[in-house]
């Protein structure tokens, strides 16, 4: 198959990326900025800007499938979720359709219907309403979370000496690693007109995610609780400076709060090894 991935030299895309690759399909690897991966196989990049329809024109000429991961993870001043995560990812669908492409598959988060207020949650949601309604036969992935994510939040705390939980009730995630993630989807090119909630095969609280940071690092554990209304002025605070952080920090509010466990339970790697393998310096090895 010929398949454009769209943010294939992301975190996620890159191992989309790979997979694709070792399973013998054509690549159009369509991203800002190209990066040297080490990957070989039947590929070309094409430069992504999906906030001009125009730009995409051609993008998607003679593909069988389009797999996008685009998203605004980082905090931006002059840019939103609306832009990239929904107007972005439209535009892309609609050069897709013009194209004749016979699959789009999108990659949303959990509960991506239930969180109006958190930009980078709605914004998700309403492609994914537009992509039902295209017409083009469709895979939505709702994934709950990755192993990366949960350690970039955790360490600098750790390192610091304490790790802030948000409210007192415990909630849980099974998140995933991003290689397994990317052998699900590339094994499930088949699947179409449904939408798939996963995560990994463990599932912890994010006080027993804590725990094992402190463990692998080799430090005594010290869990704070922090009430949710601090949040609520940080968020305020933000959205009167305009720097675009107020989005981060909903989304954050919304991931410690809320148990994010897939009915999809996929996987063959540990995240408390992964854990155990990221404070110790062998991510990768």
């Amino acid at each position: 198959m010929k398949i454009v991935l769209a943010g294939a030299y992301g975190h996620l895309g890159s191992d989309i990326f790979r997979a694709l690759l070792e399973a013998g399909h054509e690549v159009v690897a369509a991203d800002v900025v190209e990066r040297d991966l080490g990957l070989k196989g039947n590929y070309t990049f094409k430069k992504l800007d999906v906030t001009h329809p125009e730009a995409l024109k051609g993008l998607c000429d003679g593909a069988d499938a389009v797999i996008t991961t685009v998203g605004l993870t980082k905090t931006s001043a002059t840019m939103t979720n609306y832009e990239i995560d929904y107007q972005g990812n439209l535009n892309l669908l609609r050069e897709a359709k013009a194209a004749g492409v016979r699959k789009f598959i999108y990659i949303s988060v959990l509960k991506a219907d239930m969180a109006p207020d958190v930009p980078m949650l709605h914004a998700k949601y309403l492609m994914e309403e537009e992509l039902k309604k295209s017409g083009i036969p469709y895979v939505i992935y709702r994934p709950t979370g990755y192993f990366y994510d949960i350690v970039h939040v955790f360490r600098p705390m750790v390192e610091k000496g304490t790790v802030t939980l948000l409210g007192k009730e415990q909630v849980s995630a099974n998140v995933i690693d991003t290689p397994d993630f990317a052998e699900y989807i590339v094994s499930h090119l088949g699947d179409q007109n449904m939408t798939v909630s996963i995560g990994g095969k463990e599932t912890y609280t994010y006080e027993e995610m804590a725990k094992m940071c402190f463990a692998a690092a080799g430090k005594e554990t010290c869990i704070k609780r922090a009430p949710v209304f601090l949040f609520d002025v940080l968020i305020f605070t933000n959205h009167l400076k305009k720097n675009g952080r107020d989005a981060i920090i909903r989304f954050s509010k919304w991931t410690l709060t809320e148990s994010m466990v897939g009915e999809v339970q996929y996987g063959s790697r540990s995240f408390a090894q992964y854990i155990e393998d990221s404070f110790q310096g062998k991510e990768g090895k």
